[in-house]
């Protein structure tokens, strides 16, 4: 018998959202990896497009601003009307995704304190 796999899925990280997907937007993911639901984003300043967070950028994607909801398959073109938790909802921090730039505790303090200003609150758990 074969071995299925469930990947990532919202709930691995997501605690609480406002009710009428009043926390989710749709976004354009830009060109640069694939990506699992839980991803921390941030958005590139001169474009507007959402690439995962590297704390080291220099475009605004260095500051976390959302969460990937769904899988998105960007790593040879944009994908359009992506929904990512954007303001008034409770993560499970362990559940997120973070790029490896983001490697310490100390450093993931420092996004989850950025998604707190975009209004979402993580948890430890």
């Amino acid at each position: 018998m074969p071995t299925l796999t469930e990947g990532k899925t919202p709930g691995d990280f997501l605690l609480y959202e406002a009710p009428s997907q009043y926390s989710r937007d749709q976004v354009t993911i830009g060109t640069a990896a694939d990506l699992v639901p839980g991803t921390v984003l941030g958005k590139i300043t001169a474009s507007g497009k959402f690439i995962r967070s590297v704390r080291t950028a220099v475009d605004g994607s260095e500051t976390p601003v959302a969460i990937l909801m769904q899988e998105a398959a960007a790593a040879s073109a944009d994908v359009t009307g992506a929904i990512v938790l954007a303001r008034h909802a409770q993560v499970r921090r362990y559940g997120l995704t973070f790029d490896a730039s983001w490697s310490t505790e100390a450093y993931r303090d420092t996004a989850c304190a950025a998604l707190l200003a975009a209004g979402i609150k993580s948890i430890a758990g």
